[in-house]
C-alpha cells in the first residue's frame, strides 16, 4: 500500500515552509517573510506515531491575482490538492482571518479532500484563542492553534491528519502471518495423520508376518524336520509380506 500524502496550502507568508520544515527535522524550504519564496512543491518524508506519510510544502495561494509567478504558484498548489489525500489549511493569527483564507477554503471545499484547519503563529494560548474562534468563520472544521516556529500544538495537529490515513497496514501484515499460522498448523495435522497411517500399515504388516510365522513354526513342530524345507518356510512367510503389500 503506497503512503498518504499530506499538501500545507494556504495564503503567501503565513508559515507553511516553518511547519514543512519543523515535520522534515531539516532545513528543506526556504523560510523568509517575503511572499512567493516557494513557489514550487517541495516534498519530504513524515513519521508520527508509526505513520509514514509523504509531505508536500507549496506555494502561497492568491486566488484573484493575475501575476504570472502568483498564477504559476496557485496552479502548483492546485496539483498538490489534488495529489493529497489530506490537505492542512494553514492560516495567520496574527494577521487574523482576511477575504484570502475564505477563498482559499472554497478552493478546498470543491476538492472534497479531509482539510485540516491549522491557525499558525500562536505564540502564546491566552492570549491568541479568542482570535483563534475567528476561523470557525470559515465553516471548514475546528481550527487546531499551533505555533510552527516554536513547535507549539504539532502534535495535537498530526493526530488529526492521520485520523484520516487509511486502515493501518500494520493490521494487514499481521492478518498475513495469522493465516501463514493457520497453513502450518494444517500442515503438521496431515503429516501427523500420515505418520499414523504408516504406522497402522508396519503393524499389520508385523501382525502378518509373525502370523505367518507362527504358522509356519508350528508346521515344523508337526512334520519332521527333515521334511521341512527351511527354504519353503522363508517363501512362505516373504510371499505373505508381499501379498499385505499389495
Amino acid at each position: 500500500m503506497s503512503k498518504p500524502v499530506v499538501a500545507i496550502v494556504g495564503r503567501p507568508n503565513v508559515g507553511k515552509s516553518t511547519l514543512f520544515n519543523a515535520l522534515a527535522g531539516e532545513r528543506i524550504s526556504i523560510v523568509q517573510d517575503t511572499p512567493g519564496v516557494t513557489r514550487d512543491r517541495i516534498y519530504a518524508e513524515v513519521s508520527w506515531l508509526d505513520h509514514n506519510f509523504t509531505m508536500i510544502d507549496t506555494g502561497g495561494i492568491e486566488p484573484d491575482s493575475n501575476d504570472i509567478i502568483l498564477s504559476q504558484m496557485r496552479e502548483q498548489a492546485q496539483i498538490a490538492i489534488d495529489t493529497a489525500d489530506v490537505i492542512v489549511f494553514i492560516t495567520d493569527v496574527q494577521q487574523g482571518l482576511v477575504d484570502s483564507d475564505a477563498k482559499v477554503a472554497d478552493m478546498l471545499r470543491r476538492s472534497q479532500k479531509p482539510v485540516v484547519l491549522v491557525v499558525n503563529k500562536v505564540d502564546s494560548v491566552q492570549k491568541y484563542m479568542m482570535d483563534v474562534y475567528e476561523f470557525y468563520n470559515l465553516g471548514i472544521g475546528d481550527p487546531h492553534p499551533i505555533s510552527a516556529s516554536s513547535r507549539l500544538g504539532i502534535g495535537d495537529m498530526l493526530d488529526a491528519v492521520i485520523k484520516y490515513f487509511p486502515k493501518h497496514t500494520g493490521e494487514e501484515e499481521e492478518d498475513e502471518e495469522e493465516e501463514e499460522v493457520v497453513v502450518s498448523e494444517e500442515e503438521v495435522v496431515v503429516e501427523v495423520v500420515d505418520e499414523e497411517e504408516d504406522e497402522c500399515v508396519a503393524e499389520e504388516l508385523v501382525e502378518v508376518f509373525v502370523s505367518n510365522f507362527v504358522d509356519v513354526f508350528e508346521l515344523t513342530l508337526v512334520l519332521d524336520e527333515d521334511v521341512v524345507d527351511v527354504e519353503v518356510a522363508v517363501d512362505e512367510v516373504e510371499s505373505a509380506v508381499e501379498a499385505a503389500l499389495l
